[in-house]
């Protein structure tokens, strides 16, 4: 299994490669399989709201950052509109990221009802 989504080893990611710039951002962020790996872990041991967790971070990892970040600001109380979640939620689904969608679809549902759309 590899370190990053870069597809660089672990054994790769050395103090040395650091500090003369080699080791690059994707270098070290967590791969998919990783998350899904553990979430499988997690289920195994009886764990099954974390398994969900890293199911959906799964699905986020594959997403750029800025976009990641743009979702968590869509879904803080009033800053989205019901159309404005619905889109999110859609193109995550057509992107493959269905927990992550599913979950935007319970925030607005749970945001209608509390009155916390923009």
């Amino acid at each position: 299994m590899t370190l990053g989504i870069s597809g660089r080893s672990a054994a790769e990611i050395t103090l040395e490669a650091v500090r003369s710039g080699d080791v690059r951002p994707e270098d070290i962020r967590i791969h998919p399989d990783t998350l899904v790996h553990q979430a499988e872990v997690a289920r195994a041991h009886a764990n099954p709201q974390l398994a969900a967790n890293l199911l959906r971070a799964a699905e986020l990892a594959r997403l750029d950052d800025f976009r990641v970040l743009a979702i968590y600001e869509a879904l803080r109380p009033n800053r989205s509109t019901a159309a404005q979640l619905h889109v999110i939620a859609d193109t995550l689904n057509s992107e493959g990221a269905v927990l992550t969608a599913e979950l935007v679809r319970e925030a607005l549902e749970i945001y209608e009802k509390r009155g916390l759309l923009a």
